[in-house]
């Protein structure tokens, strides 16, 4: 029973890794959770509740990037107050048109944020090419974070069979 559940643990949390770029799944949850299984197994005894907290600060922190770092992205193009709100409001209802609206919406929001706010089209653009970088950027964080978990976990299991 212990190596089904190590199986699933690690099968979880690779599709927690696919999730990290094809937005339907949750992938920084998926792994977290993945990791919260060997906690029925023997390898719970490798893992300390520090590293477990850890791990889900950074599933929170991946969660969090998603909607944060975009709008990061456009202050850093020297994009406006309007730009950053339409980047988050767009990454928000990008979620209801999936996948292409999760990297279409906040740079469409960013865009249309700064044209609204009477910023030329140029600009905007600029505005919202940061916000697309900020979206890969929060990518990367969230396959860095869901790596991380998947070597707490495999560390956990190589503790307890070797």
């Amino acid at each position: 029973m212990d190596i089904l559940l190590y199986i699933v643990s690690i099968v979880v949390i690779v599709v927690g890794l696919v999730g990290c770029v094809l937005p339907v799944i949750p992938g920084p949850i998926l792994a977290f959770g993945g990791y919260l299984l060997l906690l029925l197994t023997p390898a719970a005894d490798a893992m300390s509740w520090y590293g477990i907290v850890i791990a889900g600060l950074v599933t929170l922190l991946t969660i969090v990037s998603d909607f944060v770092v975009p709008v990061l992205g456009v202050k850093m193009f020297n994009g406006t107050d309007n730009g950053k709100w339409g980047s988050f409001i767009g990454g928000i209802a990008g979620l209801f048109f999936m996948p292409i609206g999760i990297i279409a919406g906040p740079f469409l929001g960013a865009l249309l944020g700064e044209l609204i706010g009477g910023r030329e089209f140029e600009i905007a653009l600029k505005s919202a090419v940061g916000s697309l970088i900020g979206f890969l950027s929060g990518t990367l964080i969230k396959i860095i974070g869901v790596i991380y978990i998947g070597f707490l976990a495999v560390w956990a299991i190589a503790e307890t069979i070797l």
